[in-house]
């Protein structure tokens, strides 16, 4: 089929932004196959971004149709009833493809199925163990969603190999292994961030995310308190569902001046923030496939990341690991990335090529559009 006739729906994404990783690997998905002469439609929540109405403005990329679905405003009730209509509507549109991203929208994969879609799912990795969905109805609706992911769907893309190997153990269904990929960026000198939080090249360590508990983010702040240094922690990230939990953070950094909370950054900001930083640092207990990892190494960075699988796939030996939820250790290695500039130096030097060359968006396009075509 030609790329002119195969037109691809899209759901999951909250919509084409940088509130999370899923909504990063939508939106360079689409641009790209929209630039390859795809029909590409994605069907994004109703409702505020992530930092509020005024990020809300719709961004038109070229040659992607985005429509909005009718979404309940509730905690837990946005991501199921979005959904459902973006199933409905691609089950019902002229599509070859329906392309479900996450396992709890994944929900929905027999509607489209069943009005005979080819249903593409991708695992960002596994929801229900997420701390804020670990119990009641979110975590019941999300493992239900991966059984019909199993179930449904006519492939299942996974972003690292222990949710592979997850799948062929726990169901017997074969998945296919396609990683993220990243962009080679231009760096920028501080000027923003100077202005704004005082900061310089090389005088900071960063953490750039969702503020969430299982990026481990608590274990850095009682980390950092005891690490002698002069460089600042910053801590770049909107809360998402968890303002009580930011509040919390907050409250244990207190008493240290170093630690600077920025809230949601993005464009010109996000980029000098990268650009700049001594150390960038990904503590987590829980990961699916760290997005911000693999743009922390595309612009030099030395990253300092937690012994999770799906860290250390990502790094191998180019960067600083930590024994995962183990405090102590991870204030050791920040203690020792601080006193160690050579160290820090010589993996700075190895990251961008090094990542760049392993993880491409254009290869991923390939590979997923080769899944499309399958029959």
């Amino acid at each position: 089929m030609s790329s002119k006739k195969m037109a691809i729906a899209m759901f999951g994404q909250k919509r084409l932004s940088r509130e999370g990783g899923i909504e990063i690997v939508v939106k360079e998905l689409c641009t790209r196959m929209a630039k390859n002469g795809y029909t590409v439609t994605c069907y994004n929540r109703s409702g505020h971004h992530v930092s509020g109405a005024e990020y809300d403005k719709k961004t038109e990329y070229e040659g992607i149709n985005q429509k909005c679905v009718p979404t309940i405003e509730k905690k837990g009730l946005a991501a199921v009833s979005s959904s459902f209509f973006a199933a409905l509507y691609s089950a019902f549109g002229k599509y070859n493809v329906v392309h479900i991203h996450a396992e709890g929208p994944a929900f929905f994969s027999w509607l489209p199925k069943l009005l005979g879609k080819r249903v593409i799912v991708t695992v960002h990795g596994l929801d229900w163990q997420r701390e804020k969905w670990k119990s009641g109805f979110g975590s019941k609706f999300i493992k239900q969603g991966e059984k019909n992911a199993v179930k449904y769907a006519d492939e299942i893309i996974v972003l690292s190999k222990g949710v592979h190997d997850y799948f062929r153990n726990q169901y017997g269904r074969e998945t296919r292994f396609i990683p993220n990929g990243v962009n080679r960026p231009e760096i920028r000198k501080a000027e923003l961030i100077t202005d704004k939080f005082g900061l310089t090249k090389d005088s900071y360590i960063l953490f750039l995310g969702r503020l969430v508990p299982e990026k481990g983010i608590r274990y850095l702040v009682e980390a950092f308190k005891n690490v002698k240094t002069e460089k600042k922690l910053v801590i770049a990230g909107g809360s998402s569902d968890t303002d009580s939990f930011m509040k919390e953070l907050k409250e244990l950094a207190k008493d240290d001046k170093r630690i600077i909370f920025t809230g949601f950054v993005q464009g010109q900001m996000l980029e000098e923030l990268y650009s700049n930083a001594y150390i960038y640092t990904l503590p987590s207990d829980l990961e699916g496939m760290p997005l911000s990892l693999l743009e922390a190494m595309s612009y030099g960075n030395c990253c300092l990341v937690s012994d999770i699988q799906e860290c250390t796939e990502v790094v191998e030996d180019k960067a600083l690991i930590f024994k995962k939820s183990n405090v102590q250790d991870l204030q050791n290695k920040l203690q020792e990335a601080c006193d160690r500039t050579e160290k820090v130096m010589e993996l700075k030097q190895q990251a961008a090529d090094y990542i760049c060359k392993k993880y491409n968006w254009d290869d991923v396009v390939e590979e997923t559009l080769k899944l499309y075509r399958r029959k």
